[in-house]
């Protein structure tokens, strides 16, 4: 194994923080490991090394896919969260940063207000990862796209149908299609469109808004849709089942985008909701290989966060 190691500390706060071509060799390198997995391989490239994952929301597959996959590559995990840590008894955030990155050789977190990781991260001495926010999750967009290229190739060229809520999970997939040269349709119900601003994009070039979401469905390479109310939001839970009604994605939607479309969603899902229970456990749903490529594309991450470039 031989590396081309970083110069400086690189985060990974939100998609742009990567370029395209540090991309393809994130996927490329996720398809490997993912191979050295499925054939029992043993591979510690991080071996002595430690993850911290700090957890201010709630999580299954973000806590699940990072601890296995450090572990896989031989580090160690410290789990934290704000009920067993001084997270939650009002240290100031910079203070934290300074204590558990002179502790730990990289830092996970899962939190609301994107201006708290980023107050972490500027503090650090260590790597920090974006595991959910309230604005991004590029975490899952990265494992989306690497799903996407294992079924169907290269996602340059594609369109790519958002339906539902203009929330981290279309702000992400925004920055995507900009940087990689796809277009995102975007149908969201009124009140609830996407911030451009937060998105941060540089143009509207990369992505079309339709009202109807079974126009923003013709002619998709992927379909794919998020839970009507996310972490946060609970309060407005009732208000936003009537606004979403029309935005449950069906065989309907489905049938209008291309015969080879998949289907994704990043979970947990709420069959009848956002989509039907015909959609997501059909022909085109690829949920299952999603959910699994989040420990695999975090692999490769944490590998190039620590290690710079490796070519094995």
């Amino acid at each position: 194994m031989s590396t081309t190691p970083q110069n400086a500390i690189r985060h990974y706060l939100q998609f742009t923080d990567l370029s395209a071509d540090e991309y393809a060799h994130l996927f490329a390198r996720a398809a490997e490991i993912k191979r050295k997995f499925k054939a029992y391989e043993k591979y510690h490239p991080l071996a002595d090394r430690t993850l911290a994952m700090i957890f201010e929301k709630a999580s299954t597959r973000t806590r699940v896919s990072f601890e296995a996959g450090m572990y896989q590559l031989g580090g160690s995990v410290v789990h934290l969260t704000t009920g067993d840590s001084q997270l939650g008894r009002s240290e100031p955030i910079e203070d934290s940063a300074r204590v558990i990155s002179r502790m730990t050789d990289l830092v996970m977190i899962r939190t609301y207000g994107q201006d708290k990781i980023e107050r972490f991260a500027a503090h650090s001495r260590v790597p920090v990862i974006n595991g959910l926010t309230n604005e991004f999750h590029p975490c899952q967009i990265l494992a989306d796209i690497f799903t996407y290229i294992e079924h169907r190739g290269d996602i340059q060229g594609k369109v790519v149908a958002w339906v539902g809520d203009g929330n981290n999970m279309a702000n992400t997939w925004l920055q995507a299609a900009e940087l990689l040269g796809f277009t995102v349709h975007l149908s969201t119900p009124s009140g609830y469109e996407v911030d451009q601003a937060i998105a941060g994009l540089r143009s509207s070039a990369s992505y079309k808004i339709f009202k109807d979401p079974q126009d923003a469905c013709r002619g998709a390479d992927l379909v794919t849709t998020d839970v009507w109310t996310s972490m946060g939001y609970e309060a407005e839970n009732e208000a936003r089942k009537k606004a979403f009604a029309n935005w449950c994605v069906d065989e309907a939607m489905m049938q209008s985008a291309k015969a080879d479309a998949l289907f994704m969603h990043c979970l947990p899902a709420h069959r009848g909701e956002e989509v039907s229970a015909e959609v997501i456990d059909g022909p085109q749903s690829v949920v299952w290989d999603e959910a699994e490529n989040r420990m695999h594309v975090q692999k490769a991450l944490m590998e190039f966060l620590l290690l710079g470039r490796v070519t094995a």
